[in-house]
């Protein structure tokens, strides 16, 4: 890829933050913004409004959107399949059931994610187990499934619970990035930095085992154990995105498909840290959907996501059984 790729890249990533940042219900216009970072003079309702709203949910939105797209790459490589998704096989779901455990116990915030991510991890072992005894699409997708909604009734049940604020849960589990501070900005760098660490050590080994298990067992790759480590990994990169903005589904689905499409490589050191970026694009574009279409009513975030991603996933299946 070209320099100017690049450049056309990052040009378009600052005109979205810039439209990102001025659309909402309050007026800040685009004059506001560059007064702020010129240190120029500004309402003080406007200041307070950019960095204590407005800026914490453009940096929250990009970073989820990159969590959530690097570890579709890694759950789709470890699974052999092009439709494992954190959200579809079931993994969103369990740390969804672990962030409403922590808020029924009455725990601070940061524990929301911890809780989430042991959720995550076990279920994903677990699925990865049985997903062994049958390595078909449609087994992965049904193993998904009924995970989903076995911990889906455990979650409504807890939310039943709640009573009169079960209205704040409904709402996050739709999807939802407007709850964002720079506290939260703060845990979610955390699982960040790790798990792009950890995914771009392992490279090379991720591109391994898309050649198969067998190749890669031949090559010296203890395929079961690293699976199983590029899993929980992933877990807790989804768990920690659950626990802050809620379900948001599909953006490990189609982001790195679109970018095999369009880059025309399955080659993990290529496509963990552009997906990155794309998510974090994608998923700022789509909360800026959401915050535009009905204003001054929001569209959650998790529902624009999936009005894109369900016919997405549509095409994919056709085209994977017709492969078959």
């Amino acid at each position: 890829m070209s320099f100017k790729f690049y450049l056309f890249l990052i040009v378009a990533f600052i005109l979205l933050a810039l439209v990102a940042v001025s659309s909402g219900g309050a007026s800040i216009s685009l004059g506001d913004i560059a007064k702020f970072f010129t240190f120029g003079e500004l309402d003080e309702t406007k200041e307070l409004i950019l960095t204590q709203m407005r800026l914490p949910r453009l940096v929250l939105g990009i970073l989820i959107g990159a969590l959530l797209a690097t570890s579709g790459v890694v759950v789709q490589s470890v699974f052999l399949n092009p439709l494992a998704d954190p959200y579809i096989i079931g993994i969103a779901s369990a740390a969804t059931f672990g962030a409403v455990a922590a808020y029924l116990l009455k725990l601070p915030d940061f524990y929301y994610g911890v809780f989430a991510f042991f959720s995550a991890a076990i279920l994903s072992v677990l699925i990865f187990k049985l997903s062994k005894k049958g390595k078909s699409i449609a087994t992965l997708l049904i193993i998904g499934i009924a995970f989903s909604s076995f911990l889906g009734a455990f979650t409504s049940f807890a939310t039943y619970l709640i009573g009169e604020d079960s209205f704040k849960i409904v709402a996050w589990m739709m999807g939802y990035v407007g709850s964002a501070n720079w506290e939260k900005i703060a845990y979610i760098s955390v699982p960040l930095v790790l798990s792009m660490a950890y995914f771009y050590f392992k490279r090379f080994e991720l591109n391994v085992i898309l050649s198969g298990d067998e190749e890669a067992q031949s090559l010296g790759v203890d395929v079961e154990k690293m699976k199983k480590r590029l899993l929980i990994v992933s877990s807790l990169a989804v768990a920690f995105s659950v626990a802050f903005t809620g379900m948001i589904g599909f953006v490990g689905l189609i982001i790195p498909h679109t970018l095999r499409m369009i880059l025309k490589t399955s080659s993990n050191i290529v496509l963990i840290p552009i997906s990155a970026f794309a998510g974090g694009f994608f998923l700022l574009t789509c909360d800026t959907i959401g915050k535009s279409v009905l204003s001054p009513t929001e569209v959650p975030i998790g529902v624009v996501t999936a009005f894109f991603g369900a016919p997405f996933f549509l095409f994919l299946a056709i085209r994977s059984s017709r492969s078959i």
